[in-house]
């Protein structure tokens, strides 16, 4: 096709952007159903609650992948959720950018621990961490439960652990934590997500 430097301008004075490629004889509908298909077109959207501060926004995080045995879930998009009455749709810079917390190389996929004065971490199993805390919990619970005031009044209570809840965690299952620690005599207990 010859054009001349005159048509050229001509077209371009005359349709702008897209109608110079379309009179240059360029087809643009592949180009423009290509850009309106979204990236999170066949993710599955799961909602979720961002984990920085204790303010509980809600987010919507986009993940590719079927569940299946071969293939690899991965989040591809995180936004705020609309219909969260905390935030409603918008996040903060932090929580806008959790998905490469999600997707960190760095990222611990299991319990790591490190013995009294050592300097390394060693990995350890899930099983061994819940009996070490076990364990832990209950030799503090036990040094420090009290049983009678000073006034002999029966009070079960213990004074040497604390408790303090999560981000992430909804008000049903913080009732859920707040009363097993209560079970367990706890009186200094905290939830710092008003979700």
């Amino acid at each position: 096709m010859d054009i001349s430097r005159r048509e050229l301008l001509k077209a371009s004075a005359l349709a702008g952007g897209a109608g110079l490629v379309s009179a240059l004889g360029f087809d643009l509908k592949p180009a423009y159903a290509a850009a309106h298909d979204l990236k999170i077109s066949n993710a599955r959207e799961f909602k979720t609650v961002c984990p920085y501060c204790a303010v509980g926004c809600g987010a919507i995080a986009y993940v590719h992948g079927s569940g299946g045995i071969n293939t690899v879930n991965s989040i591809i998009h995180v936004e705020g959720d609309p219909d969260s009455p905390i935030n409603g749709g918008t996040l903060c810079p932090k929580g806008a950018a959790q998905m490469q917390l999600a997707m960190s190389p760095r990222l611990q996929e299991g319990p790591l621990h490190r013995e009294a004065g050592a300097s390394e971490w060693t990995e350890v199993t899930w099983d061994w961490a819940m009996e070490w805390f076990a364990r832990k919990f209950k030799d503090s619970r036990d040094a420090s439960f009290v049983e009678r005031d000073e006034e002999g009044r029966t009070v079960n209570r213990c004074e040497g652990i604390g408790w303090v809840g999560s981000a992430t965690v909804a008000n049903e299952d913080a009732y859920l934590i707040t009363k097993t620690m209560r079970a367990m005599g706890l009186v200094y207990i905290d939830h710092q997500a008003r979700i």
